[in-house]
């Protein structure tokens, strides 16, 4: 049997792994540019020839301020909304919902929130080196992004001139660090220029530097943020001059430019700063003062300890495709069958945003990531909490970036505190809640209006990474620290619960199914409801994982007790008379049947309480339910799509999803409705449109839920394996219970699967219909061959 495996092992597809992005003309517009971050600073760039153009961004570069968007008298309209709501009079209690139970005042200013309370995330400023002309045409032009090693860099060559340029955000360093090179001496002449479209003051800081300060609107008035952005250079050769505002360098050698910025935001996450003016200035010092080299090893073995701990090749490979652009490959892709290295290398790609974008003490990654150009961000650049900050995080723990995980847990904990407050105001209740969207000041009332602002599962949705997260981990200390999270959010669904019109069930009320609209037999339309399908599967596993980590912790009988018998109450996911998950309490006709949310079929995924295996009825109802809505969506629901269908076990249709991620989208398209909007930008960003980058991470969690799966106590090889990733091989995935995957495959079919286990315990894996166990010790390696056979080294 070991010479067998040796051989196997020869013969296991290796790929020439292509791990970067690359263009032959500069960007022209923010979507064609390529990001770099350091989970805190961001940079977007352009590689211009005569002017790059560099977009800068800081984590914490939010408009607003804490507010009290809560009507405190609200639950006294709680009964007559939840009795109009039991006599069928659902358009009347949504009515009475806009009057008196929405959020006070402008809430988040309909998306438009730069100038109101609630605030917006805003681009930190842009970094302008214009050239000296010079003569000659450009000959092959490059612009790349490594995302092996997180740099980019942009090559040409000019009147026997090579020129080349390259940039990083460095973590350890604190930094933007931009090496500017030729081939000839002398050659490198530049004006550089840091500004932003409003709200800023740049001066020049000594002979080489710029500083630029502002303050950004609270919005009721006053001073909100400051912040201060810093450049500086180290040059070969040359001479430096400084005026208006500006930097000069002629003649040099070599020039290394450097970015610091800080803020004096004291939310909940991130760097406490006393003086963001001198912090970016020790940042700076400390920075200046290490060799370039130096600078790009640290950051490099800093990167790659998150990004080498996993890898995916896929095959075969075509031919041609690591000698086209990207943009090029992506309309290859629309073109015909999608190319599977194509799929890896957006499977790396996402791994390295949400790298670049979330590091552990600062805040989470928000519907843009770090990156964003504008000073009023679609949708305030804010966390939206019925699917999308939650989508952003599904890749962290099976790609195997868990600490990653943290900035969304801190993110959770500041919002308990007022969340208590909100949970009063409207519903009387203990523990806490959050609706739909959410910002760094802690805001947890509803939205604005009822039709998506009445959602009242944000929270317990959020409380689902808490628990998987000690799923994958086993992290007794983290689940003490998670516990009263899961606890208080648990309590307020108690206390929330009501009875059903028929006295049948304790529902949620008033709710939405996120988003989405029904008709009554009247004709009418409504989006307030009781008991949505979402919020029951949500309530069903919040008890659940409350009830579990307080046996595991030893506390809290008397709550679990009540947590059991209400979770017995709450309404079972059912099919409707059409065959299809029911999207509600009753059979409603839907209003728009091709609607973007899938939020009924969140039982499938990322919970497992429908799985093909075990119920098998509901998974065809879910099945159904995707075929009725249609493949075609926005870029976020497209990658959700893609992990419900590789929860399906049906490969073939994930990788038809993931192909139409991948195709190229305009700057416009019918983004609300059921029609296609979706897609992938030049830079492969995901398309809503306009760029949100929660598909990115959605379709990588999608990718890796194709090929590993691990709910129910069960890991699974290769459960949706797609006939066009013929052979490949995965290393590093990440399954729940303390283990970590590799498996190789040829023709379609395993030939090595090795389990590495963590924690020890039992074991079970399944794979083309067999199941089998193991009782693993901790570091254990487990090893099987395609027919789940164990073999040897």
């Amino acid at each position: 049997m070991t010479r067998i495996l040796a051989l196997l092992l020869l013969a296991l597809p290796g790929f020439a792994s292509e791990r970067s992005l690359w263009f032959d003309t500069p960007a022209t517009k923010f979507t064609q540019s390529v990001p770099i971050g350091n989970g805190r600073l961001g940079a977007m760039v352009f590689g211009g020839v005569e002017e790059e153009k560099i977009v800068l961004n800081e984590s914490s570069m939010w408009s607003g301020s804490v507010q009290n968007a809560d009507r405190d008298d609200a639950a006294a309209s709680l009964p007559e909304i939840r009795r109009l709501l039991r006599e069928g009079r659902n358009a009347e209690a949504e009515k009475l919902v806009n009057e008196k139970f929405v959020a006070r005042g402008p809430g988040s200013g309909s998306g438009n929130g730069k100038d109101v309370q609630f605030g917006c995330y805003q681009v930190l400023g842009t970094l302008r080196l214009a050239f000296e002309k010079t003569e000659g045409e450009v000959k092959g032009y490059r612009r790349s992004l490594d995302v092996s090693k997180a740099i980019a860099r942009v090559e040409f060559r000019r009147a026997d001139v090579n020129v080349s340029r390259e940039y990083f955000a460095s973590a350890p360093d604190e930094a933007i660090v931009i090496r500017l090179h030729t081939s000839k001496r002398g050659l490198i002449s530049f004006t550089a220029k840091l500004d932003r479209p409003e709200r800023f003051t740049t001066v020049t800081d000594g002979n080489s530097g710029l500083l630029m300060t502002g303050t950004l609107n609270d919005g009721k008035g006053g001073k909100g943020v400051s912040y201060a952005a810093r450049v500086d250079m180290r040059t070969k050769g040359g001479t430096v001059s400084a005026a208006d505002g500006s930097i000069t360098v002629r003649g040099a050698d070599e020039v290394t430019l450097f970015v610091t910025a800080a803020t004096d935001f004291h939310g909940f996450a991130g760097r406490k700063v006393a003086d963001r003016v001198a912090l970016t200035r020790n940042d700076m010092t400390r920075v200046m003062g290490r060799p370039y080299t130096m600078l790009l090893r640290s950051h490099e073995a800093d990167y790659q300890k998150y990004f080498e701990r996993a890898q995916l090749e896929l095959g075969p490979a075509q031919p041609d495709g690591e000698f086209i652009s990207t943009p090029e490959r992506i309309k290859a892709a629309a073109d015909g069958p999608l190319d599977p290295s194509l799929a890896a290398l957006y499977f790396d790609y996402g791994r390295y945003l949400l790298i670049s974008s979330s590091r552990p003490g600062g805040l989470p990654a928000n519907l843009q990531g770090i990156w964003a150009e504008e000073l009023q961000t679609p949708w305030n650049g804010d966390w939206h909490l019925d699917v999308n900050v939650q989508m952003n995080y599904w890749p962290a723990e099976v790609t195997n970036l868990s600490e990653l995980h943290q900035p969304l847990f801190a993110l959770i904990e500041s919002l308990r505190e007022p969340g208590e407050h909100t949970a009063k105001a409207y519903y009387g209740a203990r523990g806490w809640v959050a609706h739909v969207i959410t910002n760094p000041w802690g805001y947890t009332s509803p939205g604005e209006s009822a039709s998506w602002g009445a959602t009242t599962s944000g929270s317990a949705w959020l409380c689902q990474h808490l628990w998987d997260h000690y799923l994958f981990t086993r992290d007794e200390k983290f689940l003490e620290w998670a516990y009263p999270l899961l606890k208080g959010s648990a309590r307020f669904y108690a206390d929330f619960l009501t009875e059903s019109a028929d006295g049948k069930w304790l529902v949620t009320a008033p709710s939405n199914s996120p988003e989405n609209a029904f008709q009554l037999k009247d004709g009418s339309q409504s989006h307030v409801c009781m008991g949505p399908t979402v919020d029951n599967q949500l309530l069903r596993y919040l008890f659940s994982a409350a009830i579990q980590a307080s046996e595991i912790l030893k506390t809290d009988l008397e709550f679990r007790e009540e947590l059991t018998a209400k979770r017995a109450r709450l309404a079972p996911t059912r099919a409707g008379s059409d065959g299809r998950v029911m999207e509600w309490l009753e059979e409603y006709a839907e209003v728009e049947k091709t609607h973007r949310h899938v939020s009924h079929l969140w039982g499938l995924y990322p919970a497992s309480e429908i799985t093909p295996d075990e119920t098998g009825e509901l998974a065809a109802a879910a099945r159904k339910s995707l075929d009725a809505r249609g493949d075609a969506s926005t870029g976020w629901s497209l990658a959700y799509k893609l992990n419900l269908w590789a929860r399906l076990g049906d490969g073939n249709r994930a990788n038809t999803i993931l192909g139409m991620m991948l195709r190229p989208t305009g700057e416009t398209g019918f983004v609300m409705g059921g029609k296609s909007a979706g897609g992938s930008y030049e830079n492969l960003f995901d398309a809503h449109p306009p760029f949100q980058i929660d598909g990115n991470f959605g379709a990588t969690a999608g990718i890796a839920e194709m090929l590993l799966q691990s709910h129910n106590g069960v890991v699974r090889f290769l459960p949706a394996l797609p006939d066009a990733w013929r052979e490949g091989n995965i290393r590093g995935l990440r399954a729940r219970g303390g283990f970590e995957a590799d498996l190789y495959w040829k023709g379609g079919k395993l030939l090595v699967g090795v389990v590495r286990s963590t924690l020890g315990g039992p074991l079970k894996i399944r794979y083309n219909g067999k199941t089998v166990d193991f009782e693993t010790k901790v570091g254990e390696s487990v090893r099987l061959n395609g027919s789940l056979e164990r073999v040897s080294r």
